[in-house]
C-alpha cells in the first residue's frame, strides 16, 4: 500500500473512532480540534498535544467538556474542509479550527485558504458548532508579499464569519529552540503547554458550565 493509501485508512479509522461515540443524556459537550500536526502532537504522546491538555485544563475548572482531537499531520485547509463531515458526527459544541501551516509551507494559494477556512467555519456552524479560528504566520523568507497575505487570510475570514480568532496559534512558541522539536517546527511537550495556555482566553468565553 502507498503512504497516502496508510494515511487515507488512518484519517477513515480516526473519523471513525469519532463517529462511533454518540452523544447520550446528559454527556459531557465535545470540541473537536480540527488541525494538522501541530494538533495532533507530532513527535509526542497523544497526552501531550494541546487538545489533551486543554481537557485537563478544562476539568481543573470544572467545564464538563470532551475534547476530541481531530488533528492529522500533513493536512491543508482543504484536507480539512473535506473532513468536516466525519469531524461533525461527533456534534461538536465547539471547534477549534487550526489549519493553515502546511499550506503556507507549501506556498499554496492564500486566496484558496481563505476560501477553504470561511467554508470550514460557515459548515461547523451551520451544524450548530461554536467556532474558534485560530491564526498561523509563515517566516519571512517566503518573501514580504506572501508573507503578509499569509497572515492577513485569518483576520479576513474571522470578519467575514463573525468567529472569534485566536491570532497565532505558536504564539510565544515560535522560533524558540527550547520550546520546538530539532525540526524547528513542531513544539515539545512545553510547547504544547503554552499553546494551550495562550488558547484558554479566547476559548473560555466560548464555553457553557
Amino acid at each position: 500500500m502507498t503512504p497516502s493509501g496508510t494515511r487515507a485508512l488512518l484519517v477513515a479509522a480516526l473519523l471513525a473512532l469519532i463517529a462511533s461515540v454518540p452523544p447520550a443524556a446528559g454527556a459531557v459537550r465535545v470540541i473537536v480540534v480540527l488541525g494538522d500536526s501541530l494538533a495532533a502532537g507530532f513527535g509526542l504522546t497523544p497526552d501531550e498535544a494541546f487538545p489533551a491538555v486543554l481537557e485537563q485544563k478544562l476539568r481543573r475548572e470544572g467545564y464538563s467538556y470532551r475534547v476530541v482531537n481531530a488533528g492529522v499531520s500533513g493536512d491543508t485547509t482543504a484536507a480539512g474542509l473535506r473532513r468536516v463531515d466525519w469531524v461533525l458526527r461527533s456534534q461538536p459544541a465547539v471547534a477549534i479550527v487550526a489549519l493553515g501551516a502546511n499550506d503556507g509551507l507549501r506556498g499554496q494559494s492564500v486566496t484558496t485558504m481563505r476560501e477553504n477556512l470561511v467554508e470550514i467555519v460557515r459548515r461547523l456552524r451551520a451544524a450548530g458548532a461554536t467556532v474558534l479560528l485560530t491564526g498561523m504566520r509563515v517566516p519571512s523568507n517566503y518573501g514580504p508579499d506572501y508573507t503578509r497575505a499569509f497572515a492577513a487570510v485569518f483576520p479576513a475570514v474571522a470578519r467575514a464569519t463573525g468567529a472569534p480568532l485566536a491570532p497565532f496559534l505558536l504564539d510565544g512558541v515560535a522560533g524558540d529552540a527550547r520550546l520546538n522539536q530539532p525540526d524547528g517546527i513542531h513544539p515539545t511537550a512545553e510547547g504544547q503547554r503554552i499553546i494551550a495556555d495562550r488558547l484558554w482566553p479566547y476559548l473560555e468565553p466560548l464555553l457553557r458550565r
